[in-house]
């Protein structure tokens, strides 16, 4: 239903002199349209009044508005007021919305400017080291870690905070375990860095050729995995089952891929069954916040706020349906007292 702000003019001429004890007064509607007959008629307002003495006319302004139908129905002015208040608090609020997302993707930009920056001259650290980590560490590879653990930190600490709670659930630096976490954001590898936790993640092979990104994770032995290909899954699942047995740890986002709406989405089993087949314990993390600050699918804009990484107590069995099924329990239920 369309309202129209408007004024239709009713003018009564006052004809004949001073000593008449009356006078003809005479008026025109403008508008008429069509109300369906069952639909009640609207109670009349009072006329407002003015005079002009100049031309001896009397004029009744009443305000009138549309209701879609073929009727003009008039309707009180204090309607109209506060009908215009609102266009204009909803144009005020309209350009706030386009402030902030202006801002938002402002800091967008230079987050990836300031990523890229230390990128450039940590990776050059990284690339010395390298040799020396594969001779020494080859599995863990702690120094690389180490310096990924600073390329996050120095990005992430002039845009947001990120927040840890449990960090006392975390297992010894050298004992290898299959960590677990929701998935919301971009900004869940940024967050999960800063733990200093030497753990491989999983990745697409496609992020792999990325300059200097891409070469970085590849030296940190990240695990490339082709989505769709069931074989490149399978020889993962071997991959991480090797790199733990030899005392390294590894990372999974059971859910596959980040939620769209933040909720929890179903677990793969895929990391509980690495965990039972090699008797390595899980670690359940929960991510909050990330997916605020820079949701799926829209990379480039960044609002503000603060992160929270949970770490919850470790979790063992030999069963990979009762591990993923606790696990899961553990991060909706810290989702859920978070929100």
């Amino acid at each position: 239903m369309e309202v129209l702000s408007s004024f239709t003019p009713y003018t009564s001429m006052l004809r004949g002199s001073q000593k008449s004890k009356g006078y003809e007064a005479s008026h025109k509607c403008s508008a008429i349209i069509n109300i369906p007959r069952k639909r009640p008629e609207l109670q009349r307002s009072p006329f407002d009044l003015s005079w002009d003495n100049s031309k001896q006319t009397m004029e009744f302004f009443r305000p009138q508005y549309v209701v879609g139908f073929r009727r003009r129905v008039p309707m009180s002015r204090d309607v109209i007021v506060r009908s215009e208040s609102a266009e204009a608090g909803c144009a005020d609020a309209s350009h706030f919305m386009a402030d902030t997302q202006l801002v938002s993707k402002v800091r967008g930009v230079c987050f990836y400017v300031a990523t890229a920056f230390v990128a450039i001259f940590l990776f050059m650290v990284m690339l010395v080291a390298h040799p020396f980590v594969l001779l020494f560490d080859r599995y863990q590879r702690k120094v690389h870690h180490l310096v990924a653990k600073a390329w996050a930190s120095l990005t992430v600490l002039p845009f947001f905070k990120v927040e840890f709670e449990g960090l006392e659930n975390l297992v010894a630096l050298d004992t290898p375990a299959v960590y677990v976490s929701n998935h919301q954001s971009f900004l869940d590898i940024y967050s999960l860095l800063i733990l200093g936790r030497s753990f491989k993640f999983i990745s697409k092979t496609q992020i792999f050729i990325f300059p200097i990104i891409g070469w970085a994770m590849y030296m940190m032995g990240t695990i490339p995995l082709r989505r769709m290909d069931s074989r490149s899954q399978l020889d993962c699942l071997r991959r991480c089952m090797d790199l733990v047995r030899k005392g390294a740890s590894v990372f999974f986002f059971p859910e596959g891929t980040r939620s769209k709406d933040g909720k929890l989405g179903t677990f793969k089993k895929g990391a509980f069954s690495v965990a039972t087949k090699t008797g390595v314990p899980v670690v359940p993390i929960t991510l909050v916040g990330t997916g605020k600050l820079m949701p799926p699918g829209m990379e480039g804009t960044l609002y503000s706020g603060s992160v929270k990484v949970i770490i919850h107590k470790p979790i063992e069995g030999n069963n990979p349906e009762e591990l993923c099924e606790k696990a899961k329990t553990a991060i909706a239920s810290a989702l859920l007292t978070s929100n």
